[in-house]
């Protein structure tokens, strides 16, 4: 069997590495800018659906979401129904990195894609999609204290 994980692991460490050096020319560090971005295209989400959404456990959600109130990137807002839940929100200085932020995925994008086709480029994408179903099934019931059988 090919090696495929370990080709996605390559893809998704080099594109992490690239952005970690390029986004700190504003104040970005290591994996903030997956919150930041999520929180800007999901205006209110909470923290634990945040941590659902980028696949990370919710102590390290908390850190970068504190992080980034710190550095004044986003707010957190109380429900309006429920005062114990906080929404998360993107600040004005959020919202001015969002577009530079944009445009690297954009770039990185068609960087990875060059040379494939608008079919090509459709059936990768669903692929990784049934992928990452496979793979979230595994990540939820280890996520629930479980472990998996070899």
């Amino acid at each position: 069997m090919r090696e495929i994980l370990r080709e996605v692991g390559m893809i998704a460490r080099a594109l992490d590495s690239i952005s970690n050096i390029e986004f700190k020319e504003i104040e970005l560090t290591k994996g903030q800018y997956l919150y930041l971005v999520r929180i800007y295209e999901n205006p209110g989400i909470i923290q634990e659906k945040l941590a659902e959404m980028i696949k990370v456990d919710r102590t390290t959600a908390a850190r970068a979401i504190q992080k980034l109130e710190l550095q004044g990137f986003i707010e957190k807002q109380d429900d309006e129904t429920n005062k114990k839940i906080k929404r998360l929100f993107t600040t004005e200085k959020g919202n001015q990195a969002y577009p530079f932020l944009k445009r690297e995925d954009e770039h990185s994008n068609a960087v990875a894609l060059a040379g494939f086709s608008a079919d090509e480029t459709e059936t990768l994408y669903r692929l990784l999609q049934r992928v990452r179903q496979n793979v979230e099934v595994d990540w939820d019931f280890v996520k629930k204290g479980n472990k998996r059988t070899y």
